[in-house]
């Protein structure tokens, strides 16, 4: 396996090594100890799997009083995937990086606690699928607006569908310092 630092050096970018024959395919999606040994060693807590339609956007989400890391990937389609540093005092504090994962090109994304997170479908259909390093809790989860003009994201589709909740995403700049995770503690 390959993992490379990002411009967002705590957010990875993996390329699982794929074994291919002319069955299909075998690969490893997390291995404790080889992950471990190449730098990311977390303990994973939920999996979750979701489904959704071209032209989904789905993000930017965080948690605060149980900030997760995750583990993300596409096994089917194609997602565009976004991660956010909105760590106050973080020398990259407000910065995103994203990148095209798919069920053809194996990519995960490592993205660590103290991030928002976002994706959006640019095949007809994707399922996605993402370890967390902390359990879902809806009361302290953050929604940061997905077109915020500070962030810059250069998303892949122009009107997205959204929910209801991603419709009330709020600028960065509108969260107050303590709203947010600390570049120096945990998440």
């Amino acid at each position: 396996m390959r993992i490379t630092p990002t411009a967002l050096p705590d957010v990875l970018l993996i390329e699982p090594t794929v074994h291919r024959d002319d069955r299909g395919f075998f690969l490893e999606t997390w291995h404790a100890e080889k992950y471990a040994a190449a730098g990311l060693d977390a303990r994973f807590v939920q999996d979750n799997h979701s489904r959704s339609r071209r032209g989904t956007l789905r993000g930017l989400h965080a948690q605060l009083a149980r900030p997760q890391g995750k583990l993300v990937r596409a096994s089917l389609g194609e997602i565009f995937d976004v991660a956010v540093d909105i760590r106050v005092g973080s020398p990259t504090f407000g910065r995103s990086v994203g990148f095209a994962l798919s069920a053809e090109n194996f990519r995960q994304l490592w993205i660590p606690e103290g991030f928002a997170h976002g994706f959006c479908v640019v095949s007809e259909i994707a399922e996605m699928q993402y370890k967390c390093t902390d359990l879902y809790d809806p009361t302290s989860e953050i929604t940061i607006a997905w077109n915020d003009p500070a962030l810059g994201i250069e998303w892949p589709i122009d009107e997205p569908l959204l929910s209801a909740k991603d419709q009330q995403g709020r600028r960065l700049a509108a969260f107050k310092e303590n709203e947010l995770p600390s570049h120096s503690g945990r998440g």
